[in-house]
């Protein structure tokens, strides 16, 4: 255990064992994005609390847990991943059944956040059980605090969530040109061998700005706001940018102009003209971008001949 938190299992036992803890209960239990640091008082209790660990990978879990004095042996560590979420579940609702408290972690952040944990939760409830949020570190929260996101009016307030795009290039661009619609900002992950992909999709918007988030909470931790259509020249710019896990917001489209009223107003072009043609006459009409009506226009082009 590092010394620094050495007096944080104590903290975390003065603080939160007052609590009621019921037994047969999923504690769904958020964990550090990257700095070990991010973890709450009640997590470390939970932590030592439960009768076992329900997580991603047993193995990240473990160090995790030694890194704040946990030991735990390896029988009370249960592998509930992506690949055998469906199955695994059962057997933690057999021990909820039985009494025990099951504690729930994905590998980083808060699980069922484009991690595995919804499947486990929804058979948890359908048994009639508890599942029980125990709040902390989310790279989507994390992102969004600082990328200045301003929302052009009431309909572009808030933000959705889309996770991770389509890794094949035509169903990415597709999703792109659909997002390019959306008028509230949004939260997008990427992996660090496929970000100059989507970067390159992102172009397309033009000027519409974009916060990276990359390596949030971590030493080498990095957030740029750029244009979309200057993201892959950012990246190629140094080759530490393409490192780590990365947060993409796409800001609200900075256009006087409604984002449906767009796409309804190319539909109708698309009909009677070529693509460049409507293309410009709708960025005329609507003001919106040129890039992303370009990019919305081959999108219905290819609905069109499927």
């Amino acid at each position: 255990m590092s010394a620094s938190f050495a007096s944080a299992l104590g903290a975390a036992r003065e603080a939160a064992a007052a609590q009621h803890y019921p037994q047969g209960a999923l504690y769904v239990v958020a964990t550090p994005i990257g700095n070990l640091a991010d973890i709450t008082l009640r997590a470390l209790h939970v932590l030592q609390l439960a009768d076992a660990i329900a997580c991603e990978d047993t193995r990240h879990t473990q160090a995790l847990l030694r890194s704040y004095g946990l030991e735990r042996p390896g029988s009370q560590l249960l592998a509930v991943h992506q690949h055998n979420e469906q199955e695994a579940a059962q057997t933690v609702v057999q021990r909820l059944q039985a009494g025990q408290r099951i504690a729930y972690v994905s590998d980083a952040g808060t699980p069922g956040v484009s991690d595995p944990g919804a499947r486990l939760v929804a058979a948890v409830r359908a048994a009639g059980l508890r599942a029980l949020p125990l709040p902390g570190a989310s790279s989507v929260t994390t992102a969004l605090s600082v990328a200045g996101v301003v929302a052009q009016g009431v309909e572009a307030s808030g933000f959705v969530f889309a996770g991770f795009l389509p890794a094949k290039p035509g169903e990415r661009a597709q999703a792109v040109a659909t997002l390019a619609q959306e008028p509230r900002c949004v939260v997008l992950l990427e992996a660090p061998h496929r970000i100059a992909e989507l970067a390159q999709s992102l172009a397309t918007l033009g000027a519409r700005p974009v916060t990276l988030g990359r390596e949030l909470t971590k030493q080498f931790e990095e957030v740029v706001t750029q244009p979309a259509s200057e993201l892959p020249a950012w990246l190629a710019g140094a080759p530490q940018r393409t490192r780590g896990e990365f947060v993409v917001l796409l800001h609200p489209a900075a256009t006087a102009g409604d984002a449906g009223e767009g796409l309804r107003v190319l539909r109708l072009l698309l009909q009677e003209l070529p693509v460049k043609t409507a293309v410009r006459l709708a960025a005329e009409i609507t003001g919106e971008p040129r890039n992303a009506l370009y990019a919305a226009a081959l999108a219905l082009k290819h609905e069109d001949s499927e």
